[in-house]
């Protein structure tokens, strides 16, 4: 019998992509499977900090057990920017091609392409919080290259490979990918502690 966990997104990409990593042992429901439609907010100033603040949400307001994500790219020459504000960067309408053609705009001209992309997923469970982080190495690309993923994978080459994380399938993504990292430190604790 499956284990359900909540699940602290709407976003459908993400949910996706815990589902593919967690398998079969757990049923995920994202908030839309449970009829939460309401945003949940993200006003902290981590990417630590919005995890918890969404999963103090799912336990508080809905009196619900799971876990919630939040992810953040870092680029050097930007200072850490976009950072916390990664899916708002171009604006509030949080849509991945604006946030990328700003990243690029701002980094026109820069030879310093480094940057990271970071998960940390808090697990609220029996009155206590976990947390597990993952952080994947890479560059920005002069222009995106490739359709599968979301967010910033198009732009985005890990340390190590040659095409971008939008150029890879899931199975592999998931493999090297921040939330994959973060993922299998979820996985472990759960088995450790079921």
């Amino acid at each position: 019998m499956a284990q359900t966990l909540i699940f602290a997104t709407s976003n459908p990409n993400k949910t996706q992509e815990i589902r593919q990593l967690l398998g079969e042992q757990y049923l995920i429901q994202s908030l839309k499977d449970i009829g939460f439609t309401d945003e949940i907010p993200e006003t902290k100033d981590t990417i630590q900090g919005n995890a918890l603040q969404k999963v103090m949400y799912l336990v508080e307001v809905l009196q619900k057990e799971g876990f919630a994500e939040d992810t953040g790219l870092e680029i050097e020459a930007l200072g850490g920017e976009p950072g916390v504000y990664s899916a708002r960067y171009a604006g509030p309408q949080k849509k991945s091609d604006d946030n990328m053609a700003l990243v690029l705009e701002k980094l026109d001209g820069i030879k310093n392409r480094a940057a990271l992309i970071r998960t940390v997923i808090a697990l609220y469970r029996e009155d206590q919080t976990h947390f597990f982080e993952g952080i994947v190495k890479g560059k920005i690309l002069q222009a995106p290259q490739g359709n599968a993923g979301f967010g910033y994978d198009p732009i985005f080459m890990p340390d190590g490979f040659s095409r971008s994380f939008a150029e890879m399938d899931a199975d592999e993504k998931n493999k090297i990918s921040h939330r994959g990292i973060a993922t299998r430190k979820l996985v472990a604790f759960l088995r450790a502690n079921p």
